[in-house]
């Protein structure tokens, strides 16, 4: 790729390869980086206010999670700072692909019972579905202009065992936490898909899609009017716990605080020995095509809903709002610079296995981003023996987590009964051997990869 087609590639909307050339290892150079939810929410650069050097609570992480636990608590009366060691929300929040599911998409429901008991499995399981209906009734009631809409989502099975085991669960689903769901056997699919790669799926009409970047714009905004100072590029190099307070030290200052709320899921670094032991930060990408021709688009997503599928190392993918793109996503490729071509070439891979038709589409965005992942693959909230109050590890399924969690963690702190959470006794598990699970992760990732190729 010569300089002028990098610069290009890095310009928003601007052509980039085909998917062919890209899958085929043909396209060179940087596809430069730029999340596609950025060109119609572009995060705010500079211009961010000196933090205040007290508050009641210094909340550490921008995201979803992090603004609306501000937004709770800056209308409970507390002083409130937002810190964030970049642009607020350059972050996971504003590089997710938008989907939004009911927090129950980690464990089968049998696996789940199995695991914590029939009571407490339900109440996680219920939860889950408070967490969806939560993310909808905040956007409607703070009127953020993000296009959400419940489109549902289709999850195409790999293999047809896949699809019975999917038909088990989502039965169990139904049964214990009242989640709406349909199957689609694969004779029936290309009214929802058009690809013959699945043998079936399932439906879960009640999943939305929103627009990550406008939703996290909005959200911000909210939080600002309501009071609580945002201040961008303020990394927090440590917090310390004295005399029933707290020190956050950044750079240049220590801000004086009350309580502490670290809300840096994947972008956890610098805030205490306790999270580092308990977050595994895990590379995803993303690629974003060029509009394609609308009888090309309807052939392809018929419904537009969101979409994903049964392998261990899954992909995922949906239409942009309002556009006639596809947004695809799945796991980063860890051997290669986050930039580069070759980073995003097995995703045009999965993209072309699913749909042939779009050899000749360009791709107009690649980007990736980090998400945090715990041992036990379940998120946590609580407090630390120092004092330190956290909600953080949603291991992919972030986008209703992280603004369920963020209310539900700055209840607490305010001593609001309403903060209870089926999550909150669930022990935050570290690992004798955490130092080892990010490098271990390529490894890890390469042999589910071959299982889900040779069914084992």
């Amino acid at each position: 790729m010569s300089t002028s087609e990098r610069q290009a590639a890095a310009t928003p909307g601007a052509q980039g390869p085909s998917l062919g050339d890209l899958a085929h290892g043909r396209a060179r150079g940087d596809l430069g980086g730029r999340p596609y939810w950025w060109d119609g929410a572009p995060p705010m650069s500079s211009g961010f206010p000196r933090p205040p050097g007290k508050a009641d609570v210094v909340v550490v992480g921008s995201g979803f999670t992090g603004l609306s636990a501000a937004l709770v608590l800056a209308r409970a009366g507390c002083q409130v700072i937002v810190l964030d060691a970049g642009v607020p929300g350059f972050g996971a929040s504003t590089r997710n692909g938008g989907q939004v599911g009911s927090g129950n998409q980690k464990f089968r429901v049998r696996t789940l019972i199995a695991m914590m008991g029939e009571r407490k499995a339900v109440e996680l399981l219920r939860e889950g579905v408070e967490m969806l209906d939560g993310v909808e009734a905040l956007i409607a009631n703070e009127k953020i202009d993000c296009g959400f809409t419940r489109c549902g989502r289709f999850r195409g099975a790999m293999r047809p065992e896949h699809y019975e085991s999917m038909a088990r669960d989502m039965g169990d689903l139904t049964r214990w936490a009242g989640v709406e769901t349909a199957m689609v056997p694969r004779p029936d699919q290309t009214s929802e898909i058009g690809s013959d790669l699945f043998h079936g799926g399932a439906v879960l009409p009640q999943d939305a899609g929103l627009h990550p970047g406008r939703y996290h714009a909005g959200l911000m905004q909210r939080v600002i009017e309501a009071g609580a100072v945002v201040c961008g590029n303020a990394a927090v190099r440590d917090i310390v716990s004295e005399h029933g307070r707290r020190s956050v030290r950044l750079d240049d200052q220590t801000i004086d605080a009350r309580d502490v709320l670290v809300a840096t899921n994947g972008y956890t670094t610098n805030v205490g020995a306790f999270f580092a032991k308990r977050i595994v930060p895990i590379v995803s990408a993303q690629i974003a095509t060029e509009p394609m021709p609308q009888e090309l688009f309807d052939a392809i997503l018929p419904k537009k809903r969101m979409f994903g599928n049964s392998n261990r190392v899954f992909f995922y993918f949906r239409p942009a709002p309002g556009e006639n793109r596809l947004i695809w996503g799945g796991r980063s490729n860890h051997l290669a610079s986050k930039s580069s071509a070759a980073a995003y070439a097995h995703l045009a891979r999965d993209l072309l296995r699913t749909f042939p038709a779009l050899e000749n589409v360009a791709v107009s965005h690649a980007w990736s981003g980090q998400i945090g992942y715990t041992f036990d693959e379940f998120p946590h909230l609580g407090r630390t023996d120092e004092g330190v109050h956290y909600a953080m590890g949603y291991c992919g399924t972030g986008v209703s987590r992280s603004t369920h969690f963020g209310r539900k963690i700055a209840l607490q702190m305010l001593g609001r009964p309403e903060g209870a959470s089926a999550f909150s006794d669930i022990a935050f598990p570290s690992h004798r051997f955490q130092k080892l699970a990010k490098p271990a992760v390529p490894l890890v990732e390469s042999w589910y990869r071959l299982r889900d190729a040779g069914n084992f």
